[in-house]
């Protein structure tokens, strides 16, 4: 197959899901891992897509303030780094607290982290994501994990929003809130959802200490609705892609 099929190939995979994984493309395109590779590079350098660990996400995706990808569209998106972040916030998490877990693809992760995690008993954890929840209750040894999930109206990261949930959070308080973001830069974190932003809000309003989990794909996308400034954040767990701007900002 010629490369520009290919590249056609895989731009329109890009735009039907959002994000693609190599793997997935070597198996559909019956090429090697490098061609792929090579490919993804040449359609970056182009602006037509971004280059993530494992593979590449539509730009046009990472900057309509507006648009919200489906939970599984996110999931590949940086899986390395995202992986590395949850296990790194789960160390900071002490038996007997409670905490607040956000929706997300690397709050879910964090959720696995404790699931598996017995040294971690007792804890109690508030969530509004369904599938947060289901991976706490899917635990091999559930007991002293207590699962408290909020309602809802469902969105398409599979978070629960409005005011149902809201209220669910206003009656609470927990130790922590572990929060996973659409995007940050210097103003703040943000969403596309209003909704969600309002729930995310609720949620930070019940602990006394905010953890942001943020790979480095999330610096400088902006959603349509602001969450918090960054002063607001105690913690920010990322990976060692952050660019050094972000660094310097972040610092100060």
């Amino acid at each position: 197959m010629l490369a520009s099929l290919r590249q056609e190939r895989i731009l329109a995979a890009v735009h039907a899901h959002g994000a693609v994984r190599v793997a997935d493309l070597v198996d559909e395109l019956g090429v090697s891992d490098m061609t792929v590779r090579r490919d993804i590079a040449e359609l970056a350098q182009a602006g037509l897509v971004r280059r993530v660990h494992g593979g590449a996400v539509g730009v046009e995706t990472l900057h309509r303030s507006a648009d919200e990808p489906g939970f599984e569209a996110k999931r590949g998106w940086a899986a390395a780094e995202k992986a590395a972040v949850a296990r790194l916030a789960a160390s900071l998490i002490e038996p007997g607290q409670s905490v607040a877990l956000s929706a997300g693809t690397t709050t879910h992760l964090l959720a696995r982290e404790i699931a598996a995690a017995t040294a971690l008993r007792p804890l109690t954890v508030v969530t509004n994501s369904l599938p947060v929840a289901e991976a706490l209750h899917s635990a091999t040894s559930p007991a002293g994990l207590d699962v408290i999930l909020t309602g809802g109206v469902r969105t398409p990261s599979d978070a629960l929003v409005g005011p149902v949930a809201d209220n669910s959070l206003s009656r609470l308080r927990v130790d922590t809130a572990y929060l996973g973001v659409h995007g940050l830069d210097q103003d703040g974190l943000t969403t596309p959802n209003l909704l969600e932003a309002a729930t995310n809000q609720a949620l930070l309003a019940c602990a006394t200490q905010l953890t942001v989990l943020a790979d480095h794909t999330k610096w400088g996308v902006v959603g349509l609705a602001r969450i918090a400034a960054l002063d607001e954040v105690d913690v920010l767990v990322t990976d060692s892609g952050l660019p050094d701007d972000a660094r310097r900002a972040l610092t100060s």
